[in-house]
């Protein structure tokens, strides 16, 4: 049975492709999804993306990927640097969570710094563009063969 994963994307990321291309890119949310189902499919990874521009929407999804997932992939986006309840509900997930980000949050403004939810993820990938989603499938997939679970 192939392990069943999730990326999560935070809000805006839906704009990918329209938005401060100097800062993202000019890949389109769609091109990147393509991108990620592909480089799963590769690795005989099951997997889902979701994004939401709510934050309770956010947390339900993890809540309820504790049941139907093994591994989270989360890009929390604006929400890595506000939400306790995000981090809240990551913490409970008990499984690998990798934390992601287009840019490299330490090179933004200082407020982009603090990220409430690294303490409870698994690892973090920042500052690569989009092809940190498929370094952070890569590392998903080791981490789930590894049994890191």
């Amino acid at each position: 049975m192939n392990n069943k994963i999730i990326i999560i994307n935070g809000p805006n990321l839906n704009l990918l492709g329209e938005r401060e291309q100097s800062q993202y890119g000019s890949i389109t949310f769609e091109k990147l999804k393509a991108n990620c189902l592909k480089k799963a499919n590769e690795l005989n990874l099951d997997m889902e993306f979701f994004q939401s521009n709510i934050e309770g929407d956010i947390v339900t999804k993890i809540q309820e990927s504790r049941k139907q997932f093994d591994g989270v992939i989360i890009n929390a986006a604006a929400f890595t640097h506000t939400s306790v309840a995000i981090r809240d509900a990551l913490d409970i997930f008990k499984k690998p969570i990798i934390e992601l980000h287009i840019t490299n949050i330490y090179k933004r403004e200082e407020f982009r710094h603090k990220s409430m939810i690294s303490a409870v993820v698994t690892g973090i990938i920042c500052g690569l563009g989009d092809n940190g989603y498929i370094l952070a499938i890569n590392a998903m997939q080791k981490l789930l063969e590894n049994g890191n679970r």
